[in-house]
């Protein structure tokens, strides 16, 4: 779920010049039901029993990691297990021979795999092989749903949207709540380091001419129902890639404006499902398979469309959700996963979301400029006990440039993560021989609130600077 559209508080401020011009020939940000594409389906997840009859093995990780995530592995002393060998073709290709069975993605680590079927009943021949243990449906596709479009964007940023004042512009808040200019000005800035960006849409980011100079490596689509194209979905993953990426002095500059970013869609904001958390899965496989070094995520889940399948708070301890027990292997990867914390503090549910539950994870919670925590913002600890959030930063507001390429102050968790996410890329940078779990500790170290942390703040809000120098004495 895209928790910023959960807060019912969100607030949008849109600074663009009405009279700002507007690209000729795009669709008006209308929205209207379509039937479902497809028609009535079903998504089914397989658990498989081991993974025999594989042609891939420990000893030749090549052949199914690039070099820069063996890199990134053989850098930080991680040896690749049997989680990272690929689902066994030979299940693969019995599931697929079964007609009306589609195979939609695969999680090697959770050896599952996620099928679409038209008629239920084409699942029972899929239970008949003996590698199959189960099958659990976690998709049934609703009648209609909304349709997209681009909506209008603006050919530049107004001079009034920025400060002459401050290079950082209207974006200075994210990055100095948490001390991270001293990076920048050393030259950190994220040059080098890969962040994959999950989220369900980035509208116009391929148009909005301030983010054409940032360098994207390529996007991928993880949904069972793919969009044409993921830059006409919705822009709240637009609104989280600007606080990272954006580089444009006097008006807006992102806490990582040099790093490397991949866009991967993995929310369905047409439905809610438990499908979605085998997406993410398929996306975080993605990522390390190529090498990220970060995973920024400002997605949560704990209700559906089919309330039989909400999750239960004695599941929140990274081991019980599909999406947390994924989440708490990155570190075991050498990745640093970055999640908002979720927006539940003003509704009935009130904790943290899945996968903020995650292990070695960095869970981030908002505050406001005066470093007073948001009322929404979602409160720990796990079910297990350990302290969530983990930290805490800028979200009550902060500052976002949105799909029709305007700055906005928005509020949620949804962008204290990703302004997290790049100042972890800048502090990483600068100490590339440290492990993914000594960067998260030195941040966590860094906090305001490390002597005592709670439920809350966790360990409050992290100052940069200080975590530059715990990772580097």
């Amino acid at each position: 779920m895209r928790q910023s559209e959960r807060f019912l508080f969100s607030v949008f401020i849109f600074l663009a010049s009405v009279a700002a011009t507007v690209k000729a020939g795009n669709q008006p940000g209308e929205s209207g039901n379509i039937k479902y594409p497809g028609g009535k389906t079903f998504l089914y997840r397989l658990t498989l029993t081991d993974k025999k009859g594989t042609p891939f093995s420990l000893e030749h990780p090549q052949d199914y990691l690039s070099p820069k995530a063996l890199d990134r592995r053989k850098r930080q002393n991680l040896e690749v297990d049997s989680t990272d060998l690929p689902v066994s073709p030979s299940y693969l290709s019995q599931i697929s021979s079964v007609q009306g069975v589609n195979v939609i993605c695969v999680s090697k680590w959770n050896n599952t795999v996620l099928v679409k079927v038209h008629e239920q009943s084409k699942v029972k021949p899929l239970l008949a092989f003996p590698f199959v243990s189960s099958a659990m449906k976690v998709f049934t596709s609703p009648d209609s749903i909304e349709s997209s479009y681009r909506s209008l964007y603006h050919d530049e940023l107004e001079k009034w949207e920025g400060t002459e004042d401050d290079n950082y512009g209207m974006a200075a808040q994210n990055i100095n709540l948490v001390n991270g200019r001293r990076l920048h000005d050393m030259g950190y800035r994220g040059r080098g380091m890969t962040i994959a960006v999950f989220d369900g849409g980035f509208m116009n980011v391929d148009r909005i001419p301030v983010m054409k100079s940032i360098k994207i490596l390529g996007t991928r689509d993880f949904v069972a129902n793919k969009s044409e194209n993921i830059y006409q979905e919705h822009d709240h993953g637009t609104k989280v890639l600007s606080t990272i990426a954006v580089d444009q002095p006097g008006v807006f500059v992102g806490t990582a404006p040099e790093a490397n970013f991949w866009l991967i869609r993995v929310e369905d904001t047409a439905t809610e499902s438990l499908a979605e958390e085998d997406f993410w899965a398929a996306g975080a496989e993605f990522a390390d398979s190529v090498g990220v070094d970060i995973i920024s995520s400002s997605l949560g889940f704990q209700d559906f469309d089919d309330k039989t399948t909400d999750h239960k708070y004695f599941e929140l301890d990274g081991k019980h959700a599909l999406i947390s027990k994924t989440a708490s292997m990155l570190a075991s990867k050498g990745i640093i996963h970055v999640n908002s914390a979720g927006n539940e503090g003003l509704g009935t549910w009130k904790k943290i979301n899945f996968p903020a539950d995650a292990d070695n994870i960095l869970a981030v919670g908002a505050v406001n400029s005066k470093r007073v925590n948001a009322s929404f913002s979602s409160v720990g600890p796990s079910d297990d006990g350990r302290v969530k959030p983990d930290i805490m930063s800028l979200g009550s507001p902060a500052s976002v440039i949105t799909g029709r390429g305007s700055v906005s102050s928005d509020m949620g968790t949804s962008f204290a993560a990703p302004i997290i996410s790049g100042m972890v890329a800048c502090l990483w940078q600068s100490a590339r021989d440290k492990t993914a779990y000594q960067v998260m500790e030195a941040i966590r170290q860094s906090g305001d609130n490390y002597a005592t942390p709670n439920n809350v703040f966790g360990y409050g809000i992290p100052d940069f600077l200080k975590a530059y120098s715990i990772l580097t004495k």
